[in-house]
């Protein structure tokens, strides 16, 4: 079997295309199509992810046909341990790869189209000169906060306060002092497991319910931040799905941070706001205004950044190779099985 994939990055994250060689997904809707893509390929998402072919924090794109009727086609986004609602790094890589791949006709100075995410429409606005495309914007889903200064006992860290808020995914976001750690100082394994930690404890103890998928309600991560003020730059770290991180800001992470800010006061509509990465990547994000949505106070929030080209090409699966659908490095030779 083979399956070719184009390689982009944004920020440092990678960003790997399916472009053929995956089975059509027949499912009614995106997120028929993304139950469907987990029950039966799954084997292909780690196959295209994980060890030999990817690594632990490999991350990528199966295209799909888009449900709804103003999209060009949908995504589903996969990463190491399986599939995400929303991904901000891939859909500005995403603007380019339509382009270039003639997807969508390229229109100077911008092109805009919309693609359907398991979380719903985003629209995209794509910088074109001379046929090549530059930076890459999108409009989030509507953005809003979950819940505020939620006390969480963390083992190793006691009481956390931490706030949740959704951008297409949900996550807690809470500057590293919260848990004792500074952001630029502490080794980013220590500040990883925190994160993880009270990732865990949050799934553990608290029901999320999106106000209109359920399939969107889980928390996908937590984003440990510095302490820059709304005015200026800021750092931040996502650690998502099973301790990934995220090389870049996130896309649908710098969506709930601007949202959660615009809650609270700190950023007014309008105002833009530049957010890094561990890489040194930045993103930029704006509130654009309130939608109609039902969650109070949600927004819209456009978020910006550049993706590039990294390589193209196929990979084989042998019918006969047991690791042929990709592994994931066990903790303890006691894990491996005997087959």
């Amino acid at each position: 079997m083979r399956l070719s994939y184009i390689d982009y990055h944004t920020c440092g994250e990678p960003v790997r295309i399916v472009t053929s060689g995956y089975p059509t997904l027949t499912g009614a809707t995106i997120l028929d199509k993304r139950r469907q893509a987990r029950e039966r390929y799954d084997h292909l998402r780690r196959a295209m992810m994980l060890e030999p072919r990817g690594h632990d924090g490999m991350y990528g794109v199966i295209p799909v046909a888009a449900s709804h009727p103003e999209a060009v086609f949908g995504v589903l986004f996969t990463h190491n341990e399986g599939y995400s609602t929303m991904c901000g790094h891939a859909t500005i890589a995403l603007g380019r790869y339509a382009i270039e791949q003639g997807l969508v006709p390229a229109t100077e100075p911008v092109t805009r189209f919309a693609i359907e995410a398991p979380c719903g429409l985003v629209r995209l606005s794509c910088e074109v000169v001379d046929s090549k495309v530059g930076a890459v914007s999108f409009e989030s889903v509507p953005a809003f906060v979950e819940g505020r200064d939620l006390v969480v006992p963390v083992p190793g860290y006691g009481d956390v306060t931490t706030d949740i808020a959704y951008g297409g995914a949900y996550y807690c976001i809470l500057p590293a002092s919260r848990f004792g750690l500074d952001l630029m100082q502490t080794p980013v394994d220590e500040i990883v497991a925190a994160a993880g930690a009270l990732t865990d404890q949050v799934r553990a103890s608290r029901t999320i319910t999106h106000p209109t998928e359920p399939d969107l309600g889980f928390l996908y991560g937590t984003i440990v931040t510095d302490e820059a003020g709304p005015d200026q730059d800021s750092f931040n770290l996502c650690v998502f799905a099973e301790r990934q991180i995220d090389r870049s800001p996130t896309g649908s992470g710098v969506t709930a941070r601007m949202a959660l800010d615009h809650a609270k006061g700190l950023v007014p509509a309008g105002q833009s706001r530049r957010i890094r990465s561990i890489t040194g990547g930045s993103f930029t994000g704006r509130v654009v205004g309130l939608v109609d949505f039902p969650a109070a106070g949600a927004v819209t929030v456009e978020v910006g950044g550049r993706g590039y080209l990294s390589g193209e090409g196929s990979f084989v699966i042998e019918a006969d190779d047991p690791l042929g659908h990709g592994f994931a490095l066990p903790k303890r030779f006691a894990e491996i099985g005997n087959s």
